[in-house]
């Protein structure tokens, strides 16, 4: 609100006198913006969890998904690492396949890739979840990062010709790249119900928990300290 200051006519020998003009209101005295505060960046290493719906946590609330659990894991234990959860509810080795480059644009030092139960599921050609998961993972190393294999079985109705054929995959491209693998990611919660969500696939929440621990272990021996 602008003060006004009043402006004196004089009288008397001045009178005769044009009238002085009124003196300018005065202006309002405002505080210079404060600078805005920037929001350091986040230099540590980056962990890229590259998978499904198991990485994206279906059917738990946000925070809960076995990637989350991990980067407490991480920082628990003196760590200084990044997890990004880059997990797609539904996606198959095709679709993780077409979107490798998200993953590259981050820099990733680790990739844990967990792809290939939908496929399975799904009745997908093995040998083009064979292809896809070599082309990932060759696409991986190739910028740089360390891949760890997260291995994948199918319930037994599917047979188990065709149970250790899909198996054989992760197995077969660990080995050829000389790269850690985890045998099989639910190995911890898979085969008890009160760590499992209704439809039998999913952890629960507490269930993440153990699979991040899991994971921790094969995880463990690439991360180093102080970074």
């Amino acid at each position: 609100m602008y003060r006004l200051i009043p402006f004196l006519v004089f009288l008397g020998a001045c009178a005769r006198q044009p009238e002085a003009p009124a003196a300018a209101p005065a202006q309002p005295v405002t505080a210079a913006p404060a600078a805005p505060v920037a929001t350091p960046a986040d230099s540590r290493p980056v962990i890229v969890a590259f998978g499904d719906s198991l990485s994206a946590g279906y059917g738990v609330d946000a925070g809960l998904s076995y990637p989350d659990f991990l980067q407490k894991e991480i920082d628990a234990a003196g760590f200084s690492y990044r997890v990004v959860n880059q997990g797609i509810s539904g996606d198959t080795t095709t679709g993780g396949a077409g979107r490798t480059a998200s993953a590259i644009e981050l820099k990733p030092e680790i990739v844990i890739l967990e792809l290939g139960g939908n496929d399975g599921l799904r009745g997908v050609p093995l040998a083009a979840t064979r292809a896809n998961m070599e082309s990932m993972t060759r696409t991986f190393l190739d910028a740089g990062a360390r891949v760890v294999i997260a291995g994948m079985t199918l319930p037994p109705n599917y047979g188990p010709d065709y149970v250790r054929e899909f198996e054989s995959i992760f197995r077969d491209i660990a080995t050829s790249h000389k790269l850690p693998r985890i045998p099989f990611l639910l190995e911890p919660v898979a085969l008890n119900p009160t760590l499992m969500q209704r439809d039998g696939i999913h952890p629960t929440a507490e269930g993440n928990r153990r699979v991040a621990s899991h994971v921790m272990k094969t995880l463990r021996p690439l991360l180093r300290k102080g970074r």
